[in-house]
């Protein structure tokens, strides 16, 4: 089953497209990164995927195959926007108590356990509470949810490291304890890589990449090589990116089949997500590679 599936998605604001012609799926079960440079359409792509805002073009499932901002699928999905947004002037408690009125379906006693167990005073306002423990009090009260799906947009930009791996700490925890599946934006590419086994890539609005990260990994690969032949190496593989010195040459490249030999006279090296996240970042032309696909699901067959 997927958890998220779009097909030619958009949204403009005027003449100008945020997101355009995206396509993509994941399935259920994985902790997910969404990853592009500011601007790229990350935040609007959220919105469209919990219900904050409407498509302009296209369609958007979630929870196998419920209507974005049907009722349904707002029941089963938490979202923390961008700073882990609280109300300042409220105590923890307080949150709570508006949390559990405002939604159909709240776990309170989970919600106090928890607070509880990272030792965060209900009787302090929010504004008093570190950073770290702002966050975890927006997380907790999208957990306390019991959703299916967490969709967190830029959780770990203003976290110290301390902060930061706790946070994922417990989002990890409900993914392997309760069966959560999560969207996480962010620009963190080292904490992504650590927790991340699905990634989407967006620049300019499209979708430059969605797959396994294990996938992604083996069909990627360094080759270095004499620059002389290199555009020969280039007019046979997907190129990446291209990184050329007077003697030599750098090619990060997707393989059609990660057991093809590696061309006479080059090496072949692995690559970790972080790379290959970077390369396409700077690559990001339409001339580049289509995105990558999918293995085939039960519900929509090859993507």
């Amino acid at each position: 089953m997927n958890i998220i599936e779009t097909v030619a998605l958009g949204k403009n604001y005027g003449r100008t497209w945020a997101l355009r012609d995206c396509t993509f799926a994941i399935p259920e079960g994985h902790l997910a990164a969404l990853v592009g440079p500011n601007g790229a359409g990350k935040t609007t792509l959220l919105h469209l995927l919990v219900g904050l805002t409407t498509a302009a073009a296209g369609t958007a499932t979630v929870l196998g195959g419920l209507p974005v901002g049907s009722r349904a699928a707002l029941d089963g999905i938490a979202f923390v926007a961008q700073d882990t947004p609280v109300y300042t002037n409220l105590t923890a408690a307080n949150m709570i108590r508006i949390a559990r009125n405002l939604n159909r379906s709240f776990d309170l006693a989970y919600a106090r356990a928890r607070l509880g167990e990272l030792d965060i005073p209900l009787d302090r306002k929010a504004a008093k509470l570190s950073g770290g423990m702002r966050a975890q009090l927006a997380l907790t009260l999208a957990l306390a949810r019991r959703p299916r799906l967490l969709v967190l947009d830029e959780p770990l930009a203003a976290l110290d490291p301390l902060a930061r791996h706790d946070f994922m700490g417990t989002v990890l925890a409900a993914v392997s304890e309760d069966g959560v599946s999560v969207l996480l934006s962010s620009h963190v590419l080292a904490e992504l890589e650590r927790v991340a086994d699905f990634l989407v890539l967006l620049t300019r609005g499209q979708v430059r990449v969605a797959a396994e990260v294990e996938d992604l990994v083996r069909s990627h690969r360094l080759l270095t090589g004499p620059a002389d032949s290199a555009d020969w190496i280039a007019g046979q593989l997907d190129v990446v990116q291209d990184q050329r010195a007077a003697a030599q040459a750098h090619l990060l490249v997707r393989a059609h089949d990660p057991d093809d030999p590696v061309p006479p006279g080059w090496e072949a090296h692995p690559v970790s997500m972080e790379e290959l996240v970077l390369a396409y970042l700077r690559s990001g032309s339409p001339a580049a590679p289509a995105p990558l696909p999918l293995k085939p699901t039960a519900s929509t067959g090859a993507a």
